[in-house]
């Protein structure tokens, strides 16, 4: 290895065991999947959730796992093991089964949310955190959209992990 390419390199390796510690400090979150409740007319006619209210679900899962991997506030585990379980369940009215199928994933924190739409033109985006050792919900947050475009959904969710998500991961932090 040439010099100079050394000397970059020893203050990275001084300061892996600070970084280190850093990740072993951080909350571990298990983050699943949205939900989508359609009280809409249209829901009840044509059934739920369109095509594009899908892609727009996923997009929102892998918006908010990404964003909370490249934060700094938290450590996402793997929720593959229990995904099939998950998805059988409505997380939000199962009595906090979320918090067990997150421990069974080695998590501390449990990440859900709800996207409810009333109508194309007026719907809710929700992001509840529990904490897995007690059951207790220990934030939950919402949002409203006008609008049930890429835009709005993207916005929602911004919104949502600036204003409410962040500070509450903060908060847990202390």
């Amino acid at each position: 290895m040439n010099c100079a390419l050394l000397a970059l390199a020893l203050p990275a390796f001084a300061l892996a065991p600070a970084v280190w510690a850093q990740a072993a400090t951080l909350p571990t979150v298990a983050v699943f999947d949205f939900e989508f409740i359609d009280t809409s007319l249209e829901g009840a006619v044509n059934g739920s959730p369109r095509a594009d209210e899908q892609a727009r679900l996923a997009q929102a899962n892998e918006a908010l796992r990404h964003w909370l991997s490249q934060s700094g506030k938290a450590r996402v585990v793997d929720v593959g093991p229990v995904a099939a379980r998950a998805r059988d369940f409505r997380l939000q009215e199962c009595g906090g089964c979320d918090a067990d199928l997150a421990r069974q994933v080695g998590a501390q924190l449990s990440v859900t949310g709800t996207v409810q739409k009333v109508s194309n033109l007026i719907l809710n985006m929700n992001i509840y955190v529990r904490d897995v050792t007690t059951g207790r919900m220990i934030a939950a947050m919402s949002a409203d959209m006008r609008g049930n475009t890429d835009q709005s959904w993207t916005r929602a969710l911004d919104w949502l992990v600036r204003y409410r998500l962040s500070p509450a991961l903060d908060a847990v932090r202390r």
